[in-house]
């Protein structure tokens, strides 16, 4: 059973992860979480869950404005063509429901079947906001503890500057 929003708190306390977790209504695209966080310090991501022709599973975390070409992306990652990953390969995979997509999902990714990318310019701000599993709640941590909480999933993100896709 993939856990929940409290549990995933729960486990960052446990880590000794000091976060802020807003409540607001449901958003689900970048444009409606602006509604409701805009005012909120930190950077505002979004994320994609991403699957290759292979059935390689990736879960790319950006700040909200950047533009990602998914094609170019695969190739600078050495994968096989990819497209966005199915509702149901996500509930499967990370234990979230489209429009809830976080980093923070990895701690349902027991198999370790799913691959974090993750852009240099967000991991640079002094603070990223990401829903802590459900897209009625934002979450403030530190870049820092966003790579501990990685570690403590067994994960290990590929970090890079997804400009690079633009060009490539």
């Amino acid at each position: 059973m993939a856990r929940g929003p409290e549990e995933l708190l729960a486990f960052l306390a446990e880590l000794g992860f000091v976060v802020v977790t807003h409540r607001h209504p449901p958003v689900f695209t970048v444009e409606e979480a602006a509604v409701h966080t805009a005012h909120l310090p930190g950077g505002h991501t979004k994320n994609l869950f991403l699957e290759d022709r292979s059935g390689g599973l990736w879960l790319v975390s950006c700040l909200d404005r950047q533009t990602v070409k998914v094609n170019a992306l695969a190739r600078l990652l050495g994968a096989p063509r990819v497209s966005f990953g199915s509702a149901e390969r996500l509930r499967q995979a990370l234990g979230v429901e489209p429009g809830s997509v976080t980093p923070f999902a990895l701690i349902n990714d027991e198999a370790h079947r799913v691959r974090p990318v993750w852009d240099s310019k967000m991991l640079a701000l002094p603070l990223l906001n990401f829903h802590p599993l459900v897209n009625t709640m934002t979450t403030a941590i530190t870049p820092a503890d966003l790579r501990r909480f990685a570690a403590a999933t067994g994960h290990v993100p590929i970090e890079l500057d997804l400009d690079a896709t633009l060009s490539a």
